[in-house]
């Protein structure tokens, strides 16, 4: 039983993720501790920006994020996406304003930029827009306007659409739900596929952010291909689809293996350049 508090919140953090949602009651009786006690852990770990605190008790932030209702791998393959946000936020430089998809891989990119000072943050999706909002105190954040998907935490949307128009941020990371070589990057929800058709224009340069996962997923709208992007970014690609897919094209893949045993969502150390963007090929 962990005896001391730092301990005992990162035991309090993983009860939070592997159930998606606690009550201060049974965080008292896991730990041993009072309910005052579970509620100051809880409350420490909101404000480092790890949960959202409820009404008597706690939700993980990653998951109460919503994707399309076709995608069934929402917090699957975790340090994958982990080890992909990580290699992302390499990058980005201090300074510049990102465009980030909606999603947990969105969210664990944003988490990785953590100690990236003086960004600008634009974004549909409500739980990201939160998170920069209580953890990223040097940071600021533009939120796209639009209708609100019921349910599922992010605005898009003609309206949604014409609220990026008037933007450039100096680049975009985009998340698919799938991958079809045979058709390119695609999604389960028309409204977003319009949106995430956008964000691949929408900046100086873009990204693509993808496990491996998604290769031969499920996606009914098509938004986009791999010529679309500067890189596709993966932890793996076992089979070699996506090398044969950007042979012969300007676009890279990148790959960020998972290294077992270290923390994901970790930005390498490196000293950040401040150099502005350079522009599409």
């Amino acid at each position: 039983m962990p005896e001391f508090a730092e301990e005992r919140r990162a035991a309090v953090l993983q009860m939070v993720e592997r159930n998606s949602s606690v009550q201060v009651s049974e965080v008292a009786d896991a730990f041993g501790v009072s309910r005052v006690t579970a509620r100051a852990d809880l409350d420490a770990l909101a404000r480092d920006g790890k949960l959202r605190r409820t009404h008597g008790g706690a939700v993980s932030l990653s998951r109460t994020l919503t994707v399309s209702l076709q995608d069934k791998r929402v917090n699957v393959n975790a340090d994958a996406k982990r080890a992909i946000a990580a290699r992302a936020s390499r990058l980005v430089e201090p300074g510049w304003s990102v465009l980030v998809d909606t999603g947990t891989t969105g969210l664990e990119l944003v988490r990785a930029l953590g100690a990236t000072p003086g960004l600008t943050i634009v974004t549909a999706d409500l739980t990201i827009a939160d998170y920069v909002d209580r953890s990223m105190p040097t940071a600021e954040v533009v939120i796209l306007g639009g209708a609100l998907r019921k349910g599922h935490r992010y605005t898009s949307g003609p309206a949604t659409v014409a609220a990026l128009s008037s933007l450039r941020p100096d680049v975009s990371f985009v998340c698919p739900t799938a991958f079809s070589p045979d058709a390119g990057f695609m999604t389960g929800y028309e409204g977003m596929a319009q949106l995430k058709h956008a964000f691949l224009h929408a900046s100086v340069k873009t990204y693509v952010l993808m496990d491996s996962s998604k290769i031969g997923a499920h996606g009914l709208f098509r938004f986009g291909g791999v010529t679309d992007a500067e890189a596709i970014v993966m932890e793996a690609d076992p089979h070699g689809v996506m090398t044969s897919c950007v042979a012969d094209t300007q676009t890279k893949l990148v790959l960020a293996p998972v290294e077992k045993g270290e923390p994901g969502g970790k930005q390498p150390a490196g000293k950040k350049t401040g150099k502005q963007p350079a522009g599409r090929k």
